[in-house]
C-alpha cells in the first residue's frame, strides 16, 4: 500500500528532512544526468553541436517547468490531505492531475513542433546550428508526454512520504539514457550513427521507460490512480485545486527559462563558443544545486502536513535547518569550482575558449549559489503553505526584475562578464528578500491561527 500514512508532524525534524531528501536526490540527479550526458557526448562532436544543445536548454526547461508545476500543485494538494483524507479522495486527486498534465502537454507539444525554426532563430540560432537544433527537437517533442507524466506521477508518490521510489525511477531512466546516448549518437555496433537525433531518441526511450514504471506503481502497488476518476465535476474540482498551486508554480518555473532565453540571446552575440560555455556551466550549475532542489521538494511535503495541523514551531525549525544548509552547501560548491572549474568544464569540451568562459562563469556566478538556493527553498515553502503567489513574485524579481535588465546593462558596460555579474547580484538580493518575507509570512499565519 505504500506509505500513505507517514506522519511528518511528529519526530526529529532534521532526521525527517534528511531521510526524505537523500532519496529525492536520486531523482534530481537523474534529471540533471540527462542534460549532462547529452552535453558530454555531443561535445565530443565539436563546438557547433555543443552550441546547438545549449540553445535547446531554455525550451526544454520551459516544458519541464509545465510538468514540474503540475507535479508541485499535485504534491501540495495530496500532502495536505494524505493523513486525513479517504483513499478514494486521494485516488481522484491523483488520476485527475495526471489527466490534466497529459492534456496541457499535448497542446504545448503541437505548438512547439509547428514553431521550432522561427523560435530558435529568435533565440539566435542560425545556419548549421539551427539545423542541428531542429534535428534534436523534432524527436524530443514527440517524447514530451513521457517526460511530463512521470514528473506528475513521481510527485504523487513523493507526497505520500515515499521519496525513494521516485528517485530510483528517475535514476534508472538516466542510466538507460547514458547507455543509449553513445550507441545512437556515434553509431556503435549495430546501431546507426544519428548524431543530434540519436541523443534525442535516447532521451525519449529512457523517459518512456520511467513513465511505464511509475504508472504501474501508481496503479498496481499504491492503488492510487484509476482510469475512471469520476464525473467531470469531480475532475474539474481537483483541477481547480491543483491549478491554484500549479498555475503560479508553473508560471514561476517558466519565468526562469524565458529569462534564460533572453540571456541566451544576449550571450549569442559573443559567438557560438560563449553560448556553448554558458550551456556547459548552466548544466553543471543544475548538478551543483540539485541537493538544494531535492530539499525544496521535501519542504513542500513537510510544510504541507505541518501547516494542516498548525505546527508552526516545527515549520520555523525546518526553515532554519534548510536555509543554513543552503548557505553552507553553496559555499562548499563555490570553493570546489574555484579550484576545479576548468577541469570540470574540460570534461565536456576541449575548446580553450569555451573552457575559459565557463571558468569565469563559475568564479562569478558560483559566489551566489547559496543565495540562489534560498530562493529555491522559499518558493517551495510558499507552495507548501498554499501561498503560491509570493513564490512567483520573487522568481520574477530574481529573473525579469533583476537578472535580465542587469544583464543588458552589464553586457553593454563590461561585456560577457557583465552578464555574469548581473546573475550574481540577482541571486544575492532575491535570496535575502525571499527568505525574510517567508519568515514574516509564517509568523503572520501562526498569529492568525492562535487568535
Amino acid at each position: 500500500m505504500g506509505q500513505l500514512n507517514r506522519d511528518l508532524t511528529n519526530g526529529r525534524i532534521g532526521t525527517q528532512l534528511a531521510s526524505l531528501t537523500w532519496p529525492t536526490l536520486f531523482g534530481m540527479m537523474g534529471m540533471v544526468i540527462f542534460n549532462l550526458t547529452d552535453t558530454f557526448f555531443l561535445g565530443r562532436l565539436g563546438v557547433k553541436l555543443l552550441a546547438a544543445i545549449s540553445f535547446t536548454f531554455p525550451v526544454i526547461m520551459f516544458l519541464n517547468g509545465i510538468g514540474q508545476g503540475i507535479g508541485i500543485g499535485t504534491s501540495s494538494l495530496v500532502s495536505r490531505h494524505v493523513i486525513i483524507a479517504h483513499r478514494d479522495e486521494i485516488r481522484t486527486m491523483a488520476s485527475s492531475a495526471l489527466l490534466l498534465g497529459l492534456l496541457v502537454v499535448i497542446f504545448f507539444v503541437l505548438f512547439g513542433m509547428l514553431t521550432t525554426r522561427p523560435l530558435f532563430s529568435l533565440l539566435g540560432a542560425s545556419g548549421e546550428i539551427l539545423e542541428y537544433v531542429h534535428d534534436y527537437m523534432s524527436i524530443w517533442y514527440l517524447g514530451v508526454p513521457f517526460v511530463v507524466l512521470p514528473m506528475v506521477g513521481n510527485n504523487i508518490v513523493r507526497a505520500t512520504g515515499d521519496t525513494f521510489t521516485p528517485g530510483m525511477i528517475m535514476l534508472t531512466s538516466a542510466v538507460i539514457n547514458a547507455v543509449l546516448d553513445p550507441l545512437l549518437i556515434f553509431g556503435i555496433g549495430p546501431f546507426p550513427e544519428m548524431g543530434m537525433k540519436g541523443a534525442a531518441l535516447a532521451t525519449v526511450i529512457a523517459r518512456s521507460v520511467s513513465m511505464v514504471i511509475i504508472l504501474t506503481i501508481l496503479y498496481k502497488r499504491e492503488k492510487i490512480i484509476t482510469f475512471r476518476p469520476g464525473s467531470f465535476m469531480k475532475i474539474a474540482g481537483v483541477w481547480k485545486k491543483v491549478l491554484y498551486i500549479a498555475g503560479p508554480a508553473t508560471l514561476g518555473l517558466l519565468i526562469t527559462p524565458l529569462s534564460l532565453a533572453v540571456i541566451t540571446r544576449i550571450v549569442a552575440s559573443y559567438g557560438k563558443e560563449a553560448v556553448a560555455a554558458f550551456g556547459v556551466a548552466s548544466r553543471v550549475e543544475m548538478f551543483a544545486l540539485m541537493v538544494i532542489s531535492s530539499l525544496g521538494s521535501v519542504l513542500i511535503i513537510f510544510i504541507g502536513q505541518n501547516y494542516s495541523r498548525h505546527q508552526f514551531p516545527r515549520i520555523f525549525r525546518a526553515l532554519d535547518h534548510a536555509f543554513r544548509f543552503s548557505l553552507l552547501w553553496g559555499g562548499a560548491v563555490y570553493l570546489l569550482l574555484l579550484f576545479f572549474g576548468s577541469t570540470i568544464a574540460s570534461v565536456f569540451t576541449d575548446d580553450p575558449q569555451v573552457i575559459a568562459v565557463a571558468r569565469q562563469y563559475f568564479y562569478i556566478m558560483g559566489a551566489g549559489y547559496g543565495f540562489q538556493g534560498l530562493v529555491m527553498l522559499s518558493t517551495s515553502s510558499y507552495n507548501g503553505l498554499n501561498k503560491p503567489y509570493p513564490s512567483v513574485f520573487f522568481i520574477t524579481v530574481r529573473t525579469l526584475g533583476l537578472f535580465v535588465p542587469l544583464a543588458w546593462a552589464g553586457s553593454a558596460l563590461l561585456g560577457l562578464q557583465g552578464v555574469m555579474w548581473a546573475g550574481l547580484i540577482a541571486n544575492i538580493f532575491s535570496g535575502i528578500a525571499s527568505y525574510a518575507n517567508l519568515r514574516r509570512l509564517v509568523g503572520r499565519l501562526r498569529d492568525a491561527a492562535t487568535t
